[in-house]
């Protein structure tokens, strides 16, 4: 099982910040992400469409999320996220993926569990925050064959993967409102990940309201197994700051 390893310090520096929080802040939220998947998994020499053979369809895409920032300039900020995306669909191989073909039953479940540590490089109606993200990526992909006693393909990814961090949001002054983006990216020796997500906002005392899109694309090896998909899609989340 591969590890993919980068000293992320070559090709990301964060100086010291220049910006941190007056007080302790600390928040969460929980988001619903309606996304289409497409792409293509492989199996040794053998490869398959995950959107147009398995045909495979969302189930459930959760997100969770939480934050400390605090007012300490040397220490930096703590976010913590957890995505699970679980698919499920019924299609056909036409040709053989590992020891399955013809009429098949598949489920993708997919995990993502990032711990990022950033600094407040800027803190007013303009905000950027720049860090790095340890990701913890869990997925596997299975494939049965409809066929009484039919074989079954299992294709696993499993990682601690390494990448750049960066937030920013703008708000508009005495209304609640902003807009913002958040991003986290690594690609390396032929592996690459992207996460990223655009948004509106709207906080009402403690309540915090967004709505955006996200996208996220993975090209990830591990021994003989590979995972080349993309889920892209709205979502809609709530939470609380404090």
């Amino acid at each position: 099982m591969r590890k993919l390893i980068l000293a992320i310090g070559g090709s990301l520096v964060i100086a010291a910040p220049v910006a941190t929080a007056d007080v302790v802040g600390v928040g969460a939220n929980v988001s619903y992400w309606d996304s289409d998947l497409s792409g293509k998994a492989g199996k040794n020499n053998d490869v398959v469409d995950v959107e147009n053979d398995l045909d495979l369809e969302s189930d459930t895409n959760a997100n969770l999320s939480a934050y400390l920032e605090h007012p300490v300039p040397v220490l930096p900020n703590v976010r913590l996220n957890y995505t699970r995306i679980e698919q499920s669909g019924s299609g056909e191989v036409s040709t053989q993926f590992d020891l399955v073909s013809g009429d098949v039953d598949s489920d993708l479940d997919l995990s993502q569990f990032d711990v990022t540590l950033y600094y407040e490089v800027l803190d007013n109606w303009a905000n950027l925050d720049l860090g790095v993200t340890a990701r913890n990526l869990d997925g596997e992909l299975i494939v049965r064959e409809q066929a009484t006693n039919g074989q079954v393909s299992k294709t696993e990814v499993d990682g601690v993967i390494p990448m750049g961090y960066l937030a920013a949001r703008f708000d508009l002054p005495f209304t609640g409102v902003s807009v913002g983006g958040e991003a986290n990216l690594i690609s390396f020796d032929g592996d690459s990940v992207y996460d990223y997500n655009a948004y509106g906002q709207y906080e009402l005392s403690l309540l915090q309201l967004r709505a955006g899109y996200r996208q996220i694309s993975i090209d990830y090896e591990d021994s003989d197994d590979r995972l080349d998909i993309e889920l892209g899609g709205p979502f809609v989340s709530a939470g609380l700051t404090f």
